[in-house]
C-alpha cells in the first residue's frame, strides 16, 4: 500500500505556515496598535475638549461670578436707593400729614368761621324779630324775620345747635297763635270807642229809659225847667264843650301814640284823662256807662302779649356763642 505523505513533513510548508501565522500576528498586532493608538487619539482628543469645554466653563463662570459681583452691588445701590426713596416717601408722608392736617384745620376754622356768620345773621334777625314785635307791634315782619333766621339755622349742620331749633320753632308757633297781637286789636277797639262818642246824648233827657225813670213833678216841669246835676256835669257853653272835646280828641291822640309806642304809663294816663272829659262832657246815662265800660276795658287790657317763649331764642343764642349753658 503507498504512504500519502503529511503535508508537514515538507520544510517549505511549514516555513510558509510559520511566516503566515507570523504575518498574521503582524497584522493583529499592527491591527491592535492602530486601534489602540486611534483610541488614545481620540481619548487624548476627547480630554482636549474637555479641558476646552472646562477651561471655558471656568471662564463662564468667572464670567457668572463678576456678573453677580455685579448684580449684588446693583442690588446694594437699589437698596441703598429704595431706602433713600423710603426716607424720602415717609418724609412725603408725613408733609402729607401735616399738610393734611392744615387743611383740615382750614376746613374747621373755615367753618366756624361760616358758621360764625350765619349766626351773627341769626342773631340780626332775631333781633330785627324782636324789635319790630315790641317795638312797631309788627306781627307780619317780625313772622318774617323769624321764618329767616329759622332758613338759616336750617342751613347750619351743627348737633350743638338741636335747643336753638326747637326754642325757635316754639316761639314761632307761639307768635303765629297771636294773630295780630294785643295792640292792633287794642287799637281797633280805640278807634270803635273814638266813633260812639259823637252819638252820646248830652243830656239826661235824651234817653227815654232816663224820662220814665223821672219823677212826676219833674216831667211836668221839664218844658219850663230843666233840672241838671251839678258838680262835675255842670252846664258848659258851647266854647267850653268845643273845647272839651278837642281836649279829648287830643287825649284819644295821645293814648294811640302811647299805644303805637307800646308805653303803658303814658296809655293809661292818656285813657285816665279820657274818662275825666267824659265825666265833663257828657252826663250820666246808660250810653255814657257803656262808653266808660268800655274804656276800663281798654285799660284792663295787656299792652304787650304774655308769652313765656317769646324773646327765649336771642338769650340763648347769645349764650351759646359765648360758650355759656343756657339758662
Amino acid at each position: 500500500m503507498n504512504d500519502v505523505p503529511s503535508p508537514v513533513s515538507h520544510p517549505w510548508l511549514r516555513a510558509l505556515l510559520l511566516a503566515a501565522c507570523v504575518l498574521l500576528v503582524a497584522v493583529a498586532a499592527w491591527f491592535g496598535w492602530s486601534t489602540w493608538r486611534n483610541q488614545q487619539l481620540r481619548d487624548l482628543a476627547q480630554v482636549e475638549e474637555d479641558t476646552r469645554q472646562l477651561d471655558a466653563l471656568m471662564q463662564r463662570m468667572d464670567t457668572l461670578r463678576g456678573d453677580l459681583r455685579a448684580q449684588g452691588r446693583l442690588l446694594q445701590d437699589a437698596a441703598s436707593a429704595n431706602r433713600v426713596l423710603r426716607d424720602e416717601v415717609l418724609g412725603l408722608g408725613q408733609r402729607n400729614a401735616l399738610l393734611e392736617d392744615s387743611v383740615a384745620r382750614l376746613a374747621v376754622s373755615s367753618r366756624e368761621a361760616a358758621q360764625g356768620l350765619k349766626l351773627d345773621e341769626v342773631e340780626l334777625l332775631l333781633v330785627i324779630g324782636a324789635q319790630r314785635l315790641r317795638i312797631a307791634d309788627d306781627y307780619t315782619g317780625a313772622r318774617r324775620a323769624y321764618a329767616l333766621a329759622a332758613g338759616v339755622l336750617e342751613g347750619l349742620n351743627d348737633p350743638s345747635l338741636l335747643s336753638l331749633r326747637q326754642s325757635l320753632a316754639q316761639e314761632r308757633l307761639a307768635i303765629d297763635a297771636l294773630a295780630a297781637g294785643p295792640r292792633a286789636a287794642i287799637a281797633t277797639r280805640l278807634d270803635a270807642f273814638a266813633r260812639r262818642l259823637p252819638s252820646l246824648p248830652h243830656d239826661s233827657q235824651a234817653s227815654t229809659a232816663s224820662q220814665a225813670a223821672q219823677p212826676t213833678w219833674q216831667r211836668l216841669l221839664a218844658p219850663l225847667v230843666e233840672i241838671r246835676p251839678s258838680g262835675g256835669n255842670a252846664l258848659m257853653t258851647d266854647a267850653d264843650r268845643r273845647e272839651g272835646e278837642d281836649a279829648l280828641q287830643l287825649e284819644l291822640t295821645l293814648a294811640r301814640a302811647a299805644l303805637e309806642r307800646g308805653d303803658v304809663d303814658a296809655f293809661h294816663t292818656a285813657l285816665n284823662r279820657v274818662h275825666g272829659w267824659l265825666q265833663r262832657l257828657w252826663p250820666d246815662s246808660p250810653a255814657l256807662r257803656e262808653v266808660r265800660g268800655e274804656l276800663d276795658a281798654l285799660r284792663a287790657m295787656p299792652l304787650h302779649p304774655d308769652v313765656p317763649v317769646l324773646d327765649s331764642t336771642l338769650p340763648q343764642l347769645r349764650a351759646l356763642r359765648d360758650g355759656r349753658t343756657p339758662s
